[in-house]
C-alpha cells in the first residue's frame, strides 16, 4: 500500500472518529438529557425531596440516617433500616455487607441492633421485623416495612407530644402498596414520613 493511500485511509478514519464523537458523544447525550428534562424532570434531577420551606433535604431514591452528631438515633424521628454502603447511605459505595447469615460479625451486629430497638421502642426482640436490623442489597433503600414503621409509632408520638393515632395515620398515608398490585411489598418512605411529622408538629 502506497504512502498516499495510507494517508487517505488515515484521513477517512480520523473524520469518521470525529463525526462519531460529535454525533454519539455530544449530540446523543444532549438529546437524551433534553428529553429527560422535558418528560421526567424530577427523576432526571435526582428525585430530590424538599421540606415545607422548599429546602432540599434528600432524595426519594436514597435513604438517610436520622441521628445526632454522635450517631445516636433521634427519638422524634422514624428510623431507616441499616445501611452497609460506605459509612451509611453512600451512593458512591452502594452495596450490601456480603456477610453470610452465620457470619459472627453480622450475627453480633444484628443482636446489637435488636437490643437497641427493643430498648428504644419498648418491644420484645421477637416483634422486631427483619428489615429493622438488616441492610438492603444496595444499602441505599429509602423505605422500611409498615411493620417496622408501626413499631416506632409509640416512641415518635411520645417524643413529639402527639396522639399515637395521629402518628399512625401519617404512617398509613405514607405507605405505598405493591407495584401494579402484585410486585414487591408495601413500604413506607421514611424521609417523606419524617417531613410530614415535622409539618404536623409545627
Amino acid at each position: 500500500m502506497s504512502t498516499r493511500t495510507s494517508l487517505r485511509h488515515l484521513g477517512v478514519a480520523a473524520r469518521t472518529m470525529l463525526l462519531a464523537t460529535v454525533v454519539l458523544g455530544l449530540g446523543y447525550t444532549a438529546v437524551i438529557t433534553g428529553v429527560g428534562q422535558v418528560v421526567l424532570p424530577a427523576q432526571a434531577n435526582g428525585s430530590l425531596v424538599r421540606d415545607a420551606g422548599g429546602q432540599v433535604v434528600g432524595s426519594a431514591l436514597i435513604g438517610q440516617s436520622f441521628t445526632d452528631a454522635d450517631g445516636a438515633a433521634l427519638p422524634q424521628y422514624f428510623q431507616s433500616r441499616p445501611s452497609a454502603a460506605g459509612t451509611g447511605y453512600d451512593g458512591a459505595a452502594s452495596s450490601g455487607s456480603n456477610l453470610g447469615p452465620e457470619n459472627s460479625d453480622l450475627v453480633t451486629a444484628i443482636g446489637e441492633r435488636q437490643a437497641a430497638i427493643a430498648a428504644a421502642d419498648g418491644v420484645a426482640v421477637g416483634e422486631i421485623p427483619a428489615d429493622a436490623v438488616t441492610a438492603s442489597g444496595s444499602g441505599l433503600d429509602p423505605h422500611i416495612s409498615p411493620a417496622y414503621a408501626k413499631l416506632q409509632v409509640a416512641r415518635v408520638a411520645a417524643a413529639r407530644g402527639l396522639d399515637p393515632a395521629v402518628v399512625s395515620a401519617l404512617v398509613d398515608q405514607h405507605t405505598s402498596s405493591r407495584d401494579l398490585g402484585f410486585l414487591g411489598e408495601p413500604c413506607v418512605d421514611v424521609l417523606e414520613l419524617n417531613i410530614a411529622l415535622d409539618a404536623a408538629t409545627r
